[in-house]
């Protein structure tokens, strides 16, 4: 590949790795646990950016976040989350600026389990907390694209870390909230329907 002329083999193999881990991933941290491969893409950033990109992929590379992207102007390769999914990986964004306002610039966003049930329960979608399984289920998939770092092993505590990464921003942006929100609320109006309708059928049935 002459692309990659002039790089050790070592590098070579290296690149091969990185390039299918960002497809499969789509993010890498320089804060996470994938920091060798953060630099290691800076270092051979346009290489990265030409290969990719005859895939159709865009290399994106926020320094400021110290968070590299990878996207797909023609949205292929795209993952459709559950609803859980959704609403656990918006209450994270949620929490991540709630968090970083009470810290400093450099200083990593932690929150526990029980923070993201309480936020859940706030945001009224029901009554009960989310259940164990889903919850676990969740956060192993944010982990596996580079969203959160699980502090913890035992994820049934809710005093059991979670570290959000900067790629939350890029992940979910403020106008992924706000159509998040809307769902939301649609979502909770017709739950109340349903409830309502329910009663109603309670009424009738026992008035017979």
């Amino acid at each position: 590949m002459d692309l990659l002329d002039g790089m050790l083999q070592r590098d070579k193999d290296e690149f091969k790795r990185v390039c299918n881990k960002l497809i499969s991933t789509c993010f890498i941290c320089k804060s996470g646990e994938n920091r060798g491969d953060y630099y290691f893409v800076q270092k051979y950033k346009e290489k990265f950016a030409a290969f990719l990109e005859v895939l159709g992929y865009r290399l994106e590379i926020n320094e400021e976040y110290g968070v590299i992207q990878l996207t797909n102007p023609q949205n292929y390769n795209r993952l459709n989350l559950k609803l859980y999914e959704s609403i656990i990986l918006l209450i994270l964004r949620i929490l991540y600026d709630e968090k970083k306002r009470e810290l400093s610039a450099s200083d990593e966003v932690i929150v526990n389990l029980g923070d993201i049930q309480e936020k859940y329960l706030s945001l009224q979608i029901r009554q009960k907390l989310i259940d164990k399984t889903t919850m676990q289920n969740a956060l192993k998939v944010f982990r596996r694209f580079d969203l959160v770092q699980l502090l913890d092993r035992d994820l049934g505590n809710e005093e059991s870390r979670v570290l959000i990464h900067d790629s939350i921003l890029m992940a979910v942006r403020v106008e992924d909230i706000k159509k998040a929100y809307e769902k939301l609320e649609i979502y909770r109006k017709g739950k109340r329907n349903d409830e309502e309708a329910n009663e109603n059928e309670a009424d009738q049935l026992a008035s017979l």
